[in-house]
């Protein structure tokens, strides 16, 4: 009998165990963003200089865990030609997984337009902290993402690797 109790508490503990960690992952660290109307999409001239673009239907979620938790979707109006005559491109960005409540954004699908060129990435903001970029992919209709991609320095920093010299430094983040 003894035997059976013990059972039946791992398997209790084991679950509970389980949803909570389910539970911490897809919904308890992540806030909404109040979208500030003015600048909460910008992006890099291909001079340097950081821009707002036009946009609407703004929404996004973020949470302090994780320096790449941000996820942002909304519209523009501005035409392709423009963005890519304007803005900086950002090679190499794969979108992130959102929680599957944040149905705005689709990671698959956003990474399947960028691979068969419906969609363009640009870089919004290089080393926002440090070895985290800002990058906003804006497809041909007009729907724009925003996630935070590692770079080349956070991946060094986080594997252990030497930083090269042009990382920027590490207390101030670049900025």
């Amino acid at each position: 009998m003894t035997g059976k109790i013990l059972t039946v508490v791992i398997v209790v503990c084991a679950l509970v165990a389980g949803l909570g960690m389910y539970y911490l992952q897809v919904y308890a660290y992540y806030e909404t963003v109040t979208p500030t109307g003015t600048d909460d999409v910008q992006l890099t001239t291909l001079d340097g200089r950081m821009e707002t673009i036009l946009y609407e239907d703004f929404q996004a979620i973020d949470a302090d865990s994780s320096p790449i938790r941000y996820r942002a979707c909304f519209n523009t109006q501005t035409p392709m030609s423009t963005l890519t005559s304007t803005y900086e491109p950002y090679i190499g960005a794969v979108p992130r997984n959102a929680p599957g409540w944040f149905d705005c954004f689709d990671a698959d699908e956003i990474g399947h337009d960028i691979t068969d060129g419906r969609a363009q990435v640009f870089t919004s903001q290089r080393n926002r902290e440090f070895g985290i970029d800002r990058v906003v992919a804006i497809t041909e209709d007009g729907h724009g993402y925003v996630w935070h991609e590692i770079n080349e320095c956070g991946d060094k920093a986080y594997d252990g690797s030497p930083l090269g010299d042009d990382c920027p430094d590490r207390e101030t983040g670049g900025n």
